[in-house]
């Protein structure tokens, strides 16, 4: 694009701020926005995501390639994000249209994203109402397997796996076998998710207004829950074998090319950068406000968040690993004791090694014979988890084993609705704002009503998150949404300001509103290190994507080696929905460019035949 055109473009835009400055609403005071903005970017993946890559890929060892990540890729696209939106004041897709009339589709594809996203993540809060609802039972109903029909006995299915995998997969879920079973809605989970829109809604009634109340509670809430734990965990046996084992670096596993890549992106996800919801909530800001210092706070108070999660998470994953370490070693005792008649000198946990040793050189077959358990400390602390597995599978056999656990379970599960919720603010925003940016809601429409409208649709689309086979959906649309399509939106984004707004325009932009013109390392990353970054992240992502056939593990009680996952490939037409979803949101880019070329071609054929005065070439100032 010419400077021409670009200035002609900035004269437009300049021409309709002052109205949609007038308008627009503008956040109480900047606590609001500071705590909005953290309570979107931290949200439930630095709870159950970031642990489990910590403990995966080395322990310590993972926090250089993660704060690598931030400090080159996550700060300067949140930076940019803050700094666009704050300037030109509008959403998405205002944004990207007022740069130029071919980008209108990044907001699109942003907007798409938020939508698709907040489908299932709101699907995860009713998740969590529901093990809330169920949290104030004594004893917690996950705790022990259910009575059969007969009452002769336990149902076969809780036997075979544990009370908590059972609760999880046929009491919440009622899962299918496989995903191209589909079941039925369960009555609890629609309900369950009738309400978390119920009371998005309500927080959300009249945009920041309520929302900014709301964040008062549900952005600091869970860092009171945090610290609870946190406390509580240090006291707990075994908390000190969880953190030697979460923060015990292994330096060889830097070696390995994937630990960089997840690295990248979960700094990406967790700053929640191109959903558009950060865009939004900057536009609510005053222009004379220092964005930059909004940025570092929010990055840096999300990876600390991160960090300082996985000190509680994982004490109590040691204090779970030392309990079933010792209740298999409790197992083997018995046994041991029955089987040779020990009485006077009895086997503990402390002599049980000496005592199997002793036994197993005098009396081998009959040791064989009796199948003891392989327990193993090390095997237990390697049974990680992350995601619905960590919240809602290895989090509550903790609890189940700790005094008060009622307590427990309630604290946990209302931190973990509390970062959701948040976290939906920024996912609703993402889509409300662009829509009434562009004065797409019809004016008789009250806003109210219009946001109404939209958590009735979302709930509507979502109800295909409680059937039967609702878990194995969901996972796909978290794998496939909220991957790839984030990647590229991010690509055009810090392409589009710098070479199309122009770098020079937007660090002027920056010193205006600040004070300060952007620094070296702002200006360095912007224009070389973030987008080979994201271009090397997404390189990288096809790659592992294409050598790898998408699978998924099911829950299948009449698989031979249940309780173990039974694993599928996706069948053909599942994938064909996989490559949509990653498809769509970046497809919406070339197409919405294309029809404005189209658009402008056909305004230079209808001049071509309509003789004018000023000539036949005015569509020139539109390319």
């Amino acid at each position: 694009m010419s400077g021409d055109v670009v200035k002609s473009m900035s004269a437009e835009t300049q021409m309709e701020e002052p109205k949609a400055t007038e308008e627009r609403p503008k956040w109480d005071n900047k606590v609001q926005y500071l705590l909005t903005c953290i309570g979107f970017a931290v949200g439930l993946g630095n709870v159950w995501r970031f642990p489990y890559l910590c403990q995966k890929y080395g322990g310590g060892a993972f926090l250089i390639p993660y704060l690598i990540a931030l400090v080159f890729e996550g700060l300067p696209l949140l930076h940019l994000e803050l700094a666009i939106g704050q300037r030109l004041r509008t959403g998405s897709i205002g944004v990207w249209n007022s740069i130029s009339p071919y980008l209108g589709g990044v907001g699109l594809a942003s907007m798409t994203v938020s939508f698709l996203v907040g489908l299932f993540y709101n699907t995860i809060l009713a998740w969590i109402l529901w093990y809330f609802f169920h949290s104030f039972q004594n004893p917690l109903p996950w705790e022990n397997c259910p009575v059969n029909v007969n009452r002769t006995g336990y149902i076969t299915e809780c036997e075979k796996s544990t009370p908590v995998n059972y609760f999880w997969y046929r009491e919440t879920l009622n899962i299918t076998p496989n995903i191209e079973t589909g079941g039925s809605l369960q009555w609890w989970l629609v309900l369950c998710l009738a309400t978390a829109w119920c009371l998005v809604y309500v927080c959300f009634i009249r945009g920041i207004e309520t929302i900014g109340k709301a964040v008062y509670v549900t952005a600091t809430f869970p860092y009171l829950v945090l610290t609870i734990f946190l406390i509580r965990a240090l006291t707990l046996p075994g908390a000190s074998l969880g953190l030697t084992y979460l923060f015990t670096p292994q330096w060889e596993t830097l070696k390995n090319p994937k630990v960089w890549l997840d690295a990248a992106t979960q700094i990406f996800f967790s700053l929640s950068l191109a959903f558009g919801g950060l865009i939004a909530f900057s536009s609510y800001n005053p222009q004379k406000n220092d964005c930059q210092r909004d940025a570092l706070i929010v990055g840096c108070v999300n990876s600390a968040t991160s960090i300082y999660a996985s000190i509680p998470i994982f004490a109590i994953l040691g204090f779970k690993a030392t309990e079933n370490f010792n209740a298999c070693l409790g197992e083997n005792i018995l046994a041991l004791t029955n089987a040779f008649n020990i009485g006077d000198q009895n086997i503990t946990v402390e002599n049980y090694d000496d005592w199997f040793t002793h036994l197993n050189e005098t009396e081998p077959s009959l040791v064989m014979d009796l199948h003891l358990r392989n327990c193993n400390l090390q095997t237990f602390l390697d049974q990680s988890a992350s995601g619905t597995g960590l919240a809602f599978i290895v989090f509550t056999e903790a609890v189940i084993k700790m005094p008060a656990s009622q307590v427990w379970a309630v604290l946990f599960f209302v931190m973990l609705f509390s970062l959701g919720l948040s976290s939906m603010f920024g996912n609703l925003e993402g889509v409300l704002t662009p829509l009434l940016d562009l004065n797409l809601v019809p004016k008789w429409m009250p806003k109210e009503v219009f946001t109404g409208l939209m958590c009735v649709v979302s709930f509507a689309v979502a109800l295909i998150f409680t059937l039967g086979s609702g878990n194995y959906w969901l996972e796909i649309f978290n794998n496939y949404v909220g991957s790839l399509p984030l990647l590229i939106i991010a690509f055009f984004e810090i392409t589009a300001v710098v070479f199309i707004y122009g770098i020079n325009r937007f660090s002027d932009d920056i010193k205006w509103m600040t004070g300060q013109r952007p620094n070296l390392y702002w200006q360095a990353t912007w224009r070389v290190i973030s987008p080979l970054m994201l271009l090397v992240v997404f390189l990288a992502y096809i790659v592992v994507e294409a050598g790898e056939k998408p699978s998924y593990s099911a829950w299948n009680p009449n698989y031979v080696d249940f309780p173990l996952a039974d694993v599928h490939a996706y069948p053909e037409w599942v994938y064909s929905i996989c490559v949509l979803l990653s498809a769509v949101p970046c497809l919406l880019i070339p197409l919405a460019a294309l029809y404005r070329l189209a658009q402008l071609l056909m305004k230079y054929m209808a001049d071509r035949r309509t003789p004018n005065p000023y000539g036949n070439d005015s569509y020139v100032s539109d390319l």
